[in-house]
């Protein structure tokens, strides 16, 4: 699979789908065209989230072990690729710096490729099949929006820990 052929993705972050309770990653093409949402693992999720925030852990997690592997070896990760979608389930590769192809889970994948700075890609035919269209609206106009309600917001419009009963400890 050429590069050409290849779209880039933006890891925007890990999310939790309500009511289901499932972690999806979502990802969005350059162009802001197609979000791709991936639903992975609570641990895929977590490392990735991690990994994105900066979080490292004291001593090596699962990806974290994977990319010192492939550093120690001499190689670099070049990419991840999306490269199939069987059955509801993505597929994906990791390609090294020398071309090397290891299969993957997707969130595995996008786990790695965020701690190494890698570009995560997808083919074009998993993008058609399982993204979404993503609504355009002018970045000036959400700007203009959220400065309206600050403007008329306040405090108590958010209530307090005491009336959020989430915050408190079971009876």
């Amino acid at each position: 699979m050429g590069d050409e052929e290849l779209v880039q993705l933006d890891v925007l972050g890990v999310r939790r789908q309500a009511p289901s309770d499932q972690v999806v990653v979502l990802l969005l093409d350059l162009d802001g065209h197609r979000l791709l949402p991936i639903v992975v693992g609570v641990a895929e999720g977590s490392s990735i989230a991690a990994a994105q925030s900066g979080i490292t852990a004291p001593r090596p997690m699962t990806h974290d072990l994977l990319v010192s592997v492939v550093e120690a070896s001499g190689r670099s990760v070049a990419r991840a690729e999306v490269v199939s979608l069987v059955d509801g389930v993505f597929h994906a590769a990791l390609v090294l710096d020398n071309g090397v192809r290891v299969d993957s889970r997707a969130s595995d994948a996008i786990a790695v490729a965020v701690r190494t700075g890698s570009p995560v890609v997808c083919a074009p035919a998993v993008l058609e099949e399982a993204g979404l269209e993503v609504e355009h609206r002018e970045p000036e106009s959400e700007v203009q929006e959220f400065r309206a309600f600050l403007d008329t917001v306040n405090a108590d419009d958010f209530g307090s820990e005491e009336d959020d009963p989430g915050s408190r400890p079971p009876s």
